[in-house]
């Protein structure tokens, strides 16, 4: 069904809920791309790409991609642009494409907020539903150390707007972002936020050091030491606990994941908290994750 149809400036990432869906590269690269974990976009410079270029792109994508549902706008975080550039994008993709179930981007919390109720509600009309965010943490000081750019509750005001005007939002926090040091907060802050929140969707990756564990730990204002798989499983466990919403649809099965887990939070609870411990006894203590590829 799908073909290379565009001449993608790589790397493209996308969130695993995209992968069948037709990807516009509406901005390229990332237009924060400070945080300390992430190396996504790091050979890019950030540019917001002409409604001139887009809009044959678009024609080639719905000639290429004929009864697609869902579009993702790329890279990092699209929804920088304007709402009226966003509009213009969003009502030529229902013009070519005809009828979209969905169009969705990733999104930072202060993006969201500098945006007018009004405009978030006319970017819902015109069809963009889904915002992913990665949010990481609740906690402020680990927010301060990994170079966030936001705060807890810059990131409330952020989404809460964006579910205000009728957007969802998938959201996602980094299992093992602070390291031993910072575990126990992390999660339980994390955990109350996602609680203040109530998203749709709701995933935990685990951190990944693309470039090694140094690289991390210079970037990292603190005290970083790594976590073995048995500790993340444990954080992970607290910050399971001490989740209380209604149906937020629940998934860590990313590439980054030691172990796959989903659910409805908070209906699934107690059955995921158990996979966690039986996981716990079960895996070698001593066990660090393994150094992944560099992107």
């Amino acid at each position: 069904m799908f073909i290379n149809a565009i001449n993608y400036n790589k790397p493209v990432f996308r969130p695993p809920g995209e992968a069948r869906s037709a990807i516009l590269q509406a901005t390229l690269g990332c237009s924060w791309n400070k945080c300390a974990f992430c190396e996504m976009y790091t050979s890019k410079k950030f540019k917001s790409r002409s409604f001139d270029d887009l809009k044959p792109e678009i024609h080639v994508l719905a000639q290429a991609y004929k009864g697609v549902k869902k579009i993702f706008l790329a890279d990092g975080n699209a929804f920088v642009l304007s709402a009226n550039k966003l509009n213009s994008i969003l009502q030529e993709i229902n013009y070519q494409f005809g009828k979209i179930q969905r169009i969705s981007s990733y999104a930072l919390p202060k993006d969201i907020f500098s945006k007018s109720e009004a405009e978030l509600k006319e970017l819902r009309a015109n069809g963009l539903k889904l915002l992913y965010v990665g949010i990481e943490t609740g906690d402020d000081e680990l927010l301060k150390r990994i170079h966030k750019g936001e705060t807890y509750n810059s990131t409330i005001d952020g989404i809460l707007k964006a579910h205000n005007a009728g957007i969802d939002t998938s959201i996602m926090i980094i299992n093992g972002l602070g390291g031993r040091k910072y575990s126990v907060q992390h999660a339980l802050r994390s955990a109350d936020i996602i609680n203040k929140l109530n998203p749709k969707f709701l995933s935990t990756l685990t951190l990944s050091m693309p470039f090694g564990e140094d690289n991390y730990k210079k970037k990292f204002k603190g005290e970083f030491q790594q976590q073995t798989i048995v500790e993340l499983f444990k954080e992970l466990k607290i910050f399971i606990e001490n989740i209380n919403v209604n149906a937020t649809i629940y998934r860590s099965d990313h590439v980054s994941n030691n172990l796959v887990l989903k659910g409805v939070l908070s209906r699934d609870n107690d059955h995921l908290t158990e996979i966690l411990d039986y996981a716990i006894e079960n895996t070698d203590h001593n066990k660090y994750p393994s150094a992944p590829s560099i992107l």
